[in-house]
């Protein structure tokens, strides 16, 4: 079978691997969709992983059982799913209080080779756990959907976001653009987005962004308290990690408001910021990392409830022969607003 392999940053190339073939308990699906998501084009996160060898990435998938191990019920050849990277075993302290991504089975778990490959082997707790069948009525392109509007749903749960509130997102790409539509749907009643690029600013207007911000040329703080009716957000979602975008998100956040930082941070990072802006404003600061199977759930839901328009949101599909090339539009931006492989 073909599979895009990754070697380092900016460095991969299609590869013939051996076919997979399911163990007890296993299934292997065809792949049919893969979206390319922002933590496989950041070069720190690649980096990290092929410090021991050549990967094949690619988290955000949907496609057709293939093959089916013994003793696998409720699937079989030609069922059309969506499977998650990693899975909780849903039995122990983590995942009784539900968090499941500190399940001591999340990371061991994963797909092999990994997305971007004609046939992908899914393990046993994985099919029994979060491989989910797809509604008729849903294309690949929303199967592929299901992983990153689950780590939303997840996202904006965390920021607590409820009818009536003023929503601020900083980082208009494909997982802002779905941060918002998420706290739309959770009912907020003014969005607010900022986003140095001009192509992405124009996709959160066209999406329903009620206030779209140029942090080069807008008072985003300001700004974002004139939309609050002077109180500021009530809840702040951070997609960029740099030292000012955290600030700009303390400050315009208001009392008691809830700030979720949402994307992986480089473990050289250090944030310098003032901690008397949360203290005093009472303000929940929270990370969001990844999501679980009650998160994948929900998310297949609102995709079949229609959530977004992929025919929209997704703006470049290719095929596995030119993924490599797929990985350089998601990492541009600009007009690349998500990026899916067809395979």
């Amino acid at each position: 079978m073909k599979a895009l392999r990754t070697f380092a940053p900016g460095r991969a190339e299609i590869v013939e691997l051996p076919d997979p073939e399911p163990g007890p308990g296993e299934i292997v699906v065809a792949m049919k969709a893969v979206g390319l998501c922002g933590s496989d084009v950041h070069d720190w996160y690649v980096a990290s992983k092929t410090t021991n060898g050549p990967v094949v990435l690619g988290h955000e998938t949907a496609g057709e059982v293939a093959l089916v191990g013994k003793g696998v019920t409720g699937l079989r050849s030609g069922d059309r799913v969506f499977v998650h990277h990693h899975t909780s075993c849903g039995a122990c302290r983590s995942c009784l209080r539900g968090e499941d991504v500190m399940c001591p089975e999340w990371k061991p778990t994963r797909l092999y080779p990994g997305g971007l490959a004609e046939l992908v082997r899914v393990d046993a707790l994985t099919v029994s756990r979060d491989t989910l069948k797809l509604p008729a009525v849903l294309g690949w392109d929303a199967g592929a959907m299901v992983e990153p509007v689950a780590c939303g749903v997840k996202a904006v749960d965390r920021g607590a976001v409820r009818p009536g509130d003023v929503v601020l997102v900083l980082g208009l790409g494909s997982n802002g653009i779905l941060l918002g539509l998420l706290a739309r749907k959770a009912g907020a009643v003014t969005l607010v987005g900022s986003d140095p690029d001009p192509a992405r600013r124009a996709f959160a207007r066209a999406f329903g962004f009620d206030v779209v911000l140029d942090p080069g040329a807008d008072d985003v703080v300001e700004s974002t308290r004139e939309a609050g009716g002077g109180a500021g957000a009530d809840a702040v979602f951070v997609i960029p990690t740099g030292d000012e975008v955290v600030r700009a998100a303390l400050q315009a956040a208001g009392g008691a408001a809830h700030v979720v930082l949402y994307s992986p941070i480089a473990p050289a990072k250090v944030w310098a910021f003032e901690p008397s802006v949360p203290y005093f404003r009472d303000q929940t600061l929270r990370f969001s990392y990844s999501s679980g199977p009650t998160e994948t759930r929900r998310a297949l839901a609102l995709l079949e409830e229609g959530l977004v328009d992929l025919a929209r949101f997704v703006t470049h599909r290719l095929p596995l022969a030119r993924a490599a090339e797929g990985f350089e539009l998601a990492a541009r931006g600009g007009e690349a607003l998500k990026v899916l492989i067809e395979i």
